[in-house]
């Protein structure tokens, strides 16, 4: 078994982030996922240059590897819980009372979404697409959104019920 050394790096950056080395966790996952980038892009060359072609396959990409309801659900709460979580251990000082709020999010969130994975039968999306850092709370945000926006308010349902009895 051959070891990913930018993965690894990619995910010793998160790790430094809890253990409150903020600047060397930057750039070790800065690191990482440039790396994890450059082998994305030798691998891909059918995808066109330019940010745009680039995004929408991320996109695309991470739609498909995020099918299942029960995946879906806990990264719906696990992506926020980790990008709060990340904020609060970059911005407050580390092994404090807000800092530790931090790092319990950031670790809950990523236990969340590993779960789901199981359920969904798919590694993470970012282990093939690093992109897919950005893409998916992108993608979960416009989800939550476009399930706000489908449901009907409570006096559409009220008024439906009404007019069906």
């Amino acid at each position: 078994m051959q070891i990913d050394r930018d993965l690894l790096a990619t995910g010793g950056g998160m790790a430094l982030l809890l253990a409150g080395r903020k600047v060397a966790a930057l750039s070790m996952f800065a690191k990482g996922v440039m790396g994890l980038e450059r082998r994305w892009r030798d691998n891909h060359p059918e995808v066109a240059p330019g940010f745009k072609a680039r995004w929408d396959h991320a996109a695309q990409f991470y739609s498909a590897t995020h099918e299942n309801e029960t995946n879906r659900m806990l990264h719906r709460v696990g992506i926020p819980l980790i990008v709060g979580g990340a904020a609060v251990l970059l911005i407050a000082r580390p092994y404090r009372p807000f800092w530790s709020l931090g790092a319990a999010s950031f670790t809950v969130g990523w236990a969340m979404n590993f779960v789901g994975h199981y359920y969904e039968g798919k590694k993470p999306a970012f282990a093939d697409d690093p992109l897919s850092f950005l893409a998916g709370p992108v993608w979960d945000l416009q989800q939550s959104r476009s399930r706000k926006s489908a449901r009907p308010t409570a006096d559409v349902q009220l008024a439906a019920a009404t007019v069906a009895n």
